[in-house]
C-alpha cells in the first residue's frame, strides 16, 4: 500500500500545491480562524485534540472523529461562495455514489463559513447527495490552513494520509482505488 499510495501522494501534492496556487480561494474567513500551530511526530495515530474533533449536521446531530475510528473519513472544507469549491462538488458526489455500498469509507462536507442552512440549501438546489456539516469549534491547522476548498483524508487509525488543498477531479478511478486501497488496508 505505501508504494502506490505514496506516488499518488506524491502526484496529488504536486497537483496540490499547483491548483491552490492557482484556484484556492485564500483566506477561509474570521469565523474559522486557524492558529498556526507547531505539530510534533508521534508514535500515536491521531492527536487528543484531533479525536475531539466533531461536526454538526442540519438536524443537530453531532459526530466526533474518534467515533469513526475504524473507518476511512474523506472530509471536503468548503463554502457556497467558493468558485473552486463549487467546481469540485460534482466529481465529489460523484466519488462519494460509486463508493455508497463501502460501508468502510464516510464522507463528510464542512461548511466554513458555519451557515448550514444556506448550505444545505444549495446542496439541494444542485441534487448534490451529500452529508452537510459544520465544524463544532475550532478546526485545527493540520486539517485546515488558509485556503479552501481542503480535503483531509483520515486511515482507519484517525491518522491524516492526505491534505489537499485546491480544487481537483474526485471522479477519477485512481483516487477511488486510493481511497478502497487505504480501506482495504492494502
Amino acid at each position: 500500500m505505501s508504494i502506490r499510495f505514496n506516488s499518488r501522494s506524491i502526484f496529488f501534492g504536486l497537483a496540490a500545491l499547483s491548483t491552490s496556487l492557482l484556484f484556492g480561494c485564500g483566506n477561509t474567513g474570521p469565523k474559522n480562524e486557524v492558529k498556526a500551530e507547531k505539530v510534533e511526530e508521534s508514535a500515536e495515530p491521531a492527536a487528543p485534540k484531533t479525536q475531539e474533533l466533531s461536526f454538526k449536521d442540519k438536524e443537530g446531530k453531532v459526530i466526533q472523529l474518534s467515533t469513526l475510528k475504524g473507518k476511512v473519513v474523506f472530509i471536503n472544507f468548503w463554502a457556497t461562495w467558493c468558485p473552486p469549491c463549487i467546481h469540485e462538488l460534482p466529481s465529489i458526489d460523484q466519488l462519494r455514489e460509486s463508493l455508497k455500498d463501502h460501508k468502510d469509507i464516510v464522507f463528510l462536507m464542512v461548511d466554513v463559513d458555519g451557515d448550514i442552512e444556506k448550505s444545505a440549501a444549495f446542496m439541494k438546489e444542485n441534487k448534490y447527495n451529500l452529508p452537510l456539516y459544520v465544524a463544532q469549534g475550532d478546526i485545527p491547522a493540520e486539517f485546515l490552513g488558509q485556503s479552501i476548498p481542503t480535503t483531509v483524508i483520515l486511515d482507519k487509525a484517525g491518522k491524516i494520509v492526505e491534505r489537499l488543498e485546491g480544487s481537483r477531479d474526485y471522479g477519477t478511478p485512481e483516487i477511488k482505488k486510493a481511497l478502497q486501497d487505504i480501506a482495504s488496508g492494502s
